[in-house]
């Protein structure tokens, strides 16, 4: 390690380290003769004895320092200083697309697009160079400042002419073409198949392929389909998804040509998103069967059919590292040298042909005489073998009818999915992810029931379960016990309210005033599952005995006077129809600046406006509302019910009756929201009024249709609110996601 003032070639003054890698260490450093910061990428001490590695470290200058493109690392200079040896490029202020999509989670459709357009085009500049990068992957990629997209580190590209195949597989595995995983001759074409896995992370915020080792990673890039990015990102544009599963063909064949094409096509789908302008090539299942020959065969026998031994051993030894920046050794040898040394002696294809026959002659005589000992009954079947039979009779049965029984997938791994799917002549694909009560792994659900006789070959869907979801209990100081109420009820917990009185200061104060969050059971960054109780206490304030002065509230919103009245354990709320505004406190009982006991009850009226008071719920049968301020579904309003103190009473109403005199409108399209189910949908919209939050329910309980065109009116004056999306499941309603809308003044 080089140490901070360190000058190397009598030129660049080491400022600090930036970074490091499987075989060179990078340092920020001052050049003295240009006046300018750059960086400089030194191999590390342990491999500079090392022949093979200096020979990749200048292999990797040569190669970088003649490219020149804006979307490309220049490299300066390259050298030796007392055996230092050491590469000078451009010194980019950013940050790597890796780290970029880990902040945020995945990037919108145009931002993906123009990173991978700007990738495209200096890989273009390379491959033109007759240069293969090899490692293309988000790692690889910076973002400057000034939203520049660069590709660095060709560290294991080599000229493209070169006719020799690598020993080890090359770049990130999550990343890597199954030629490369196969160990394979690479090309511009295993860059491609790279950038559309670099892509497909980039809108859908995760890799194709995944696994426990390296070994598992590789197989699924040989042999396993992806699922379409579109399952993550319901949203993604048809063409741009085309894109990437051209770029991701297994088959070079089968995948773009050429880099110009793919930046062609990226710049298409901004234009025409959903444009059929990329063609996929699909295997044809109807052409005919073509006889190889013998030469052909001869071939194929000593060719391997997919990762040799020593390929698989050296990607169990590989330490993979999703974060990093390690070069891969790359090392050379001449395809002869995967061949065993020994050559085997090839024999005459009419001698094979004998032995051919002599092989089939013998089978035949055992199948004739199975035949004959069963028709002389010399061979029983046991009841085992009956059911067997029986199996497969019915199969041959449901496979002659063309049709198929779905199995049961729930609760399946998706290994054991696949193999009943196969069993039973169909196919599987993951339509997505959900919480849910089953194992997370697990399939959740599927689309078609099981039991159902569908045609043989039919693709069943499913859902992943990602595990029951989490909720993150969130700080709550200073906020009013309503307040506080809803914002946990609106994260899907169950909320047990209660009233305490404060601890005191050294002057006798509350330490929280009357009707404020005095604690929250499980504490604030706590995560437990959805639909767990919390327990949420309010604060009394100070304990005066039984002769607390009666605070004024009349003229005061319900919620602010239900938090003035915090030091009161048992409120009663009733309605009465006035020319106040609807929910304004009209009376009290006892009346204001009285003395009264804070354990009695105490009465307000709230005003309904001009509308008769609500019956639809405003109190429980035995007259007192429940502690999340709703009334039970059976409730009904009673002039001398009683709610408890920290209670609100649900007047749901729709907006555009809260709202009917006013101008403000909204109209917008909600897209269908993540995880639903199809089953009744909730709508609430919350508004800041004057500093207070107003709610209104828009729908309640009724099926609706994805997208959904929003009519609605607004509260006067107010240009924005939030729609909140709850879905009824197993009767209960959870909350799916949140719309920020705008509302404006009609016309």
């Amino acid at each position: 390690m080089l140490k901070t003032g360190m000058i190397i070639a009598e030129r660049y003054e080491i400022v600090g380290k930036i970074g490091t890698g499987g075989m060179a260490d990078v340092y920020k450093a001052m050049d003295h003769k240009l006046n300018r910061f750059v960086a400089v990428k030194v191999l590390k001490p342990e491999f500079r004895a090392d022949t093979t590695f200096i020979k990749k470290f200048r292999s990797e200058a040569q190669a970088a320092a003649g490219l020149t493109h804006p979307n490309i690392v220049n490299v300066f200079d390259v050298g030796d200083d007392g055996g230092v040896y050491y590469i000078v490029m451009e010194l980019i202020e950013g940050i790597t697309l890796k780290e970029y999509i880990s902040k945020k989670g995945k990037l919108s459709i145009k931002e993906a697009t123009s990173i991978a357009i700007q990738v495209s085009m200096g890989l273009e500049a390379a491959h033109s160079h007759g240069i293969v990068h090899r490692d293309v992957k988000p790692q690889n990629i910076i973002i400057s400042t000034d939203g520049k997209v660069k590709v660095t580190d060709f560290g294991i590209a080599r000229a493209a002419s070169s006719n020799t195949i690598s020993s080890n597989v090359m770049g990130s595995v999550h990343y890597s073409s199954p030629e490369q995983v196969r160990g394979g001759y690479s090309d511009e074409k295993s860059d491609i198949y790279s950038l559309g896995i670099t892509l497909y992370e980039m809108v859908t915020g995760r890799v194709p392929f995944d696994g426990d080792t390296t070994v598992a990673i590789a197989i699924k890039h040989l042999q396993e389909e992806m699922v379409p990015p579109s399952v993550y990102t319901p949203d993604l544009p048809y063409s741009l998804e085309q894109i990437i599963l051209k770029c991701t063909q297994k088959s070079v064949d089968r995948r773009y040509s050429r880099m110009e094409d793919v930046i062609a096509d990226l710049k298409h789908s901004l234009i025409d998103p959903q444009g059929d302008f990329v063609k996929l090539t699909t295997v044809d299942n109807d052409a005919k069967t073509v006889v190889i020959s013998e030469e052909e065969l001869g071939e194929i026998k000593h060719t391997p059919k997919q990762i040799t031994k020593p390929e698989i051993t050296a990607l169990e030894e590989e330490k993979y590292d999703d974060n990093d920046y390690d070069d891969a050794e790359e090392e050379y040898r001449p395809r002869s040298e995967h061949r065993s040394g020994k050559k085997k002696k090839h024999h005459g294809s009419g001698r094979g042909l004998t032995i051919a026959a002599l092989i089939g002659g013998a089978v035949l005589l055992i199948v004739l005489v199975v035949v004959l000992g069963r028709a002389a009954g010399l061979f029983g079947t046991g009841s085992s073998g009956a059911a067997d039979s029986s199996k497969a009779e019915a199969k041959q049965e449901s496979a002659a009818d063309g049709l198929a029984t779905v199995p049961d997938l729930v609760g399946k791994t998706e290994e054991e999915a696949k193999t009943l799917a196969n069993d039973a002549h169909l196919g599987v694909q993951m339509a997505g992810e959900e919480a849910s009560d089953q194992e997370k792994g697990r399939i959740s659900r599927q689309e078609t029931a099981a039991g159902t006789q569908v045609e043989a070959n039919t693709t069943v869907k499913y859902w992943v379960s990602t595990g029951t979801a989490q909720v993150t209990i969130p700080d709550l100081d200073g906020r009013t016990g309503i307040d506080a109420q809803q914002t946990l009820e609106d994260l899907g917990l169950q909320v047990n309210v209660q009233k305490e009185y404060s601890d005191t200061d050294d002057n006798g104060y509350a330490l929280v005033d009357p009707g404020y969050v005095y604690n929250v059971e499980p504490a604030a960054g706590t995560s437990v599952q959805a639909g767990s109780s919390v327990t949420l206490t309010v604060s009394r304030g100070v304990d005066y005995g039984d002769n607390a002065e009666v605070p004024s509230v009349v003229g005061m919103t319900k919620d602010d006077a239900l938090t003035t009245l915090g030091k009161f354990i048992d409120i009663q709320i009733t309605e009465q129809q006035s020319t106040e505004a609807a929910g304004t406190v009209i009376a009290q009982d006892p009346e204001a600046y009285a003395a009264a006991d804070p354990d009695q009850p105490i009465s307000i009226t709230i005003s309904s406006g001009d509308k008769a008071p609500s019956t639809d719920g405003t109190a429980s049968t035995d007259g007192t509302a429940s502690a999340d301020g709703t009334a039970s579904a059976d409730s009904t309003a009673s002039t001398d019910s009683t709610a408890s103190a920290d209670s609100t009473v649900s007047t749901t109403t729709s907006t555009a009756d809260v709202n009917a005199n006013t101008g403000w409108k909204c109209t917008q399209t909600l897209d269908t929201p993540s995880g639903y189910n199809g089953g009744a949908i909730r709508l609430e919209l919350i508004q800041d009024v004057n500093g207070e939050p107003k709610a209104s329910t828009i729908i309640d309980g009724q099926n609706i249709s994805f997208p959904y065109q929003l009519d609605i009116s607004g509260a006067e004056g107010v240009t924005s609110g939030t729609i909140y999306l709850y879905e009824e499941v197993d009767g209960d309603y959870q909350q799916l996601g949140t719309y920020t809308v705008t509302f404006k003044k009609a016309e």
